[in-house]
């Protein structure tokens, strides 16, 4: 099973703080890091074995992890005990089971509409900016904000860039966009002020499936660049077919 890197010591983390009487978070830090991330991944896998009576749902973000309950099975005192005791053990790991992907985009235009002003406005080779985009390991931290939608971590620094000035109404299925230090990848059409970079044929949320989800916290992600022509090919395949040409490996 593998294990993450430590990082030092805090006093002031994990730290418990409730969300009215039926749930609450435990933070571990306030920083976008896959270290914090994966201790919220590994507290999510060791309280789903503990199975403690009385827990509802759990909700992983970058950096803590949201816990409902149910207070008339288990009180708030008796989870705090419990949540201390499995965040206090002396090795953690992150759940087996992360997936690799591979997934193709096409960056070039019609789709990688905004691929000029990014160049422009971070002073890059049109090229570069694909080049960098494409070339970075990424890691998805949570999926949100739309079923499926992937956070992903990991994009260069030298493309980190502001949010557009005026937001899109709706962006495409399947853009691929980035914004401030993150990229990701719309499951659905949504609007969004992030800089759209290119397009996958790929579909991250799609309830035909057997499990609608592609992604989950933990897995990684490359992004390979592919011809329109590819695209169209790919765009035209059965959601089930495309999902196993995209994955690495378990």
């Amino acid at each position: 099973m593998p294990s993450f890197p430590a990082t030092p010591p805090n006093p002031a983390y994990p730290r418990f703080m409730p969300l009215g009487d039926t749930a609450l978070s435990v933070e571990f830090g306030d920083s976008i890091l896959p270290e914090l991330n994966a201790k919220v991944l590994a507290l999510d896998a060791a309280l789903a074995a503990a199975a403690l009576d009385g827990i509802q749902e759990t909700i992983l973000s970058y950096r803590s992890l949201l816990v409902s309950y149910d207070p008339r099975k288990m009180p708030y005192a008796r989870l705090i005990a419990a949540l201390r005791g499995l965040t206090a053990r002396p090795e953690q790991t992150e759940p087996p089971g992360r997936r690799h992907w591979t997934v193709p985009v096409v960056y070039d235009p019609p789709y990688g509409v905004d691929v000029p002003d990014v160049a422009r406005r971070l002073d890059l080779a049109e090229e570069d900016v694909i080049s960098l985009h494409a070339g970075a390991d990424y890691r998805v931290y949570m999926v949100g904000f739309a079923p499926g939608m992937p956070y992903l971590g990991g994009l260069p620094e030298r493309l980190h860039i502001s949010r557009r000035d005026a937001p899109r109404p709706f962006v495409p299925e399947g853009s691929v966009l980035i914004g401030g230090m993150q990229t990701g990848i719309y499951p659905q059409r949504f609007p969004s002020g992030w800089h759209i970079l290119g397009q996958t044929p790929l579909r991250p949320f799609d309830v035909e499936r057997a499990d609608p989800f592609m992604f989950r916290a933990g897995d990684r992600i490359n992004f390979r660049r592919i011809s329109v022509a590819e695209f169209d090919y790919l765009s035209g395949l059965p959601s089930e077919d495309m999902q196993p040409l995209a994955r690495i490996n378990s």
